[in-house]
């Protein structure tokens, strides 16, 4: 693979205060998806910034400080938290992060198999026609919570949506990186003087304060779990792993594209596989959300030229000095559910778009029956039991005295594997072309 000669590997060239600013873009980028996560599962902020610092700089000591990745909120996981209500409940908080914490020791499990047997012998368990529809099943199954928070404030949710879109198409340098930052800072704005912000929390709110609070750890379980409620988080939070791995696959490969070195080669897949789940798992033991590479600092990368992941490490730690501040976390937690709805339209459709193009570019034959009936009944099982007559939007397994609930999404993804590995006529092979042009890639299989 070629590096691009007009690129920056080394940023200690430019001096200290320049690479303290391309460090403090790094962290706005990743900024507004970042805490908007907590913001919409009622986890604590200050946390979520804390273990995306800590996170990233855990995934660069695992990938040999090889790899220019950020770690941020994951999306993907929204409707597993949701399925426990943690928006409105935080006692449910604990065993979300729980099953949360058990998805990112699959990340292991799964770099543990590559390193053994070869990616192409793992993954054909786990291919497009699986992963894909998962993935736009996850925006379509919260799409319902984006318009509810919308009603709100119909005119402040239209303002979120309209600035995302203008920055995202017109936007020159800086803004068009940061669209949802800008989304949520003029809908803010705007909303505060319609009179729909509670101030009163942001100035009663310390400015220096402890980042965790232990009722919302997974360690405020012990001695008096309820296991029937442990064994659901696992459950129904676990498959969902299985179509973030694939997207962190995606997302490295789209990295080492940018930057022009096989990072799947070298340090090796396995390895940003550990980093990623090992990151996930710390965060949720301590109430945080999942963490995933953010393509929004790939795309700053592109944009910058400078490489050197010295910068991201920068960014990371300015993120764990600002989870200190409770008065941030408080500004945050303050914002308009109306905001939230607008910005979640576009946030929740990507990820289904996400989903779309994990299908197109892998080329997914829809005239094979086969991949019909495996994308049909992952989109119907997982929007049906969501959107259903029935009150729990699950299915509940009874084992013994244990009462199990399953998400939609659990349900359709663990059909959907089932019936991958079982019905005759696959037509998908793990390849570099799968992820990328082979010549950029020639050693996909590490």
């Amino acid at each position: 693979m070629n590096k691009n000669n007009d690129a920056i590997y080394d940023a200690t060239q430019l001096g200290t205060g320049r690479m303290l600013v391309l460090g403090l873009q790094h962290m706005f980028a990743m900024f507004g998806a970042t805490v908007l996560v907590p913001a919409l599962t009622g986890l604590s902020v200050s946390a979520t910034l804390l273990f995306a610092g800590l996170g990233t700089l855990l995934f660069h000591l695992i990938t040999k400080k090889k790899v220019p990745a950020f770690l941020g909120s994951s999306f993907a996981f929204l409707g597993g938290y949701f399925a426990f209500n943690t928006n409105t409940d935080p006692s449910m908080i604990p065993y979300a992060s729980f099953g949360v914490a058990c998805a990112g020791l699959m990340y292991v499990l799964l770099a543990a198999l590559i390193k053994a047997f070869g990616a192409k012998k793992v993954m054909k368990y786990f291919p497009p026609i699986v992963t894909g529809p998962i993935i736009i099943a996850i925006g379509l199954t919260l799409s319902g919570s984006a318009l509810e928070n919308c009603q709100q404030s119909w005119p402040v949710a239209i303002i979120a949506l309209l600035v995302i879109i203008i920055c995202n198409m017109w936007g020159r340098g800086m803004i068009k990186i940061i669209p949802v930052l800008m989304g949520v800072i003029v809908s803010y704005v705007c909303a505060a003087f319609m009179g729909i912000v509670d101030t009163s929390v942001i100035a009663s709110a310390p400015w220096i304060g402890l980042p965790v609070a232990m009722d919302n750890t997974v360690f405020s379980l012990f001695g008096h779990a309820d296991t029937a409620l442990l064994i659901s988080a696992v459950i129904t939070i676990l498959p969902i792993s299985l179509a973030t791995m694939v997207e962190h696959i995606g997302d490295i490969s789209a990295i080492s594209s940018t930057v022009g070195e096989n990072f799947i080669a070298d340090p090796g897949l396995h390895r940003s596989l550990i980093g990623d789940g090992l990151a996930t798992t710390l965060a949720a033991l301590f109430g945080a959300p999942a963490n995933t590479t953010y393509g929004e600092n790939t795309g700053v990368l592109n944009l910058t030229k400078v490489y050197d992941p010295r910068v991201i490490r920068l960014a990371a730690v300015f993120a764990i000095v600002l989870s200190f501040s409770p008065k941030f976390a408080a500004l945050i937690a303050a914002m308009p559910a109306a905001t939230i709805g607008g910005i979640s339209l576009v946030l929740y459709g990507m990820i289904s778009a996400a989903g779309v193009r994990n299908v197109v570019e892998n080329r997914v034959d829809f005239t094979n029956n086969r991949n019909v009936i495996i994308a049909a009944l992952i989109l119907v099982l997982s929007i049906g039991i969501k959107y259903g007559t029935g009150a729990a939007q699950a299915v509940n397994l009874t084992v013994g005295s244990v009462t199990i609930s399953l998400s939609g999404l659990a349900v359709a993804a663990i059909v959907g594997i089932v019936l991958n590995a079982v019905l005759p006529g696959k037509d998908y092979e793990f390849t570099a072309e799968n992820k990328e042009d082979s010549e950029k890639f020639p050693n996909f299989e590490v």
